[in-house]
């Protein structure tokens, strides 16, 4: 075991380097730098824009939309739809349901 980790240990060292700085527990932390020279501030404030109004909607000016309530011809396209995917899941499953066409192939009535 003792070969191994001197194998690994110089090879961990190399690939996984230590992070921070390292120091000997007596020396002092370094002192923060030195502020630049700052110029004095102006004793003009800039102004703030003037705030504006909010604007008020009315009941009258906002339609009613409500996505849950379908048209007359969207009712009909999702049913016609609805009926196209269970001929689809049934033909799948060997049931034909159109009795014009068996098995995909349209027949005389």
């Amino acid at each position: 075991m003792h070969r191994t980790v001197s194998l690994f240990l110089p090879l961990l060292r190399l690939l996984l380097p230590a992070a921070g700085r390292h120091r000997t527990p007596g020396t002092p932390p370094p002192s923060p730098p030195a502020p630049p020279h700052a110029a004095p501030q102006s004793a003009i404030v800039p102004l703030r824009p003037a705030a504006r109004l909010p604007v008020l909607l009315r009941g009258a000016d906002v339609p009613l939309v409500r996505p849950y309530v379908l048209t007359e011809a969207e009712r009909a396209e999702r049913r016609l739809r609805r009926g196209r995917r269970r001929a689809l899941w049934l033909a799948v499953h060997g049931v034909d349901v159109e009795p014009r066409r068996i098995h995909g192939v349209a027949v005389a009535a």
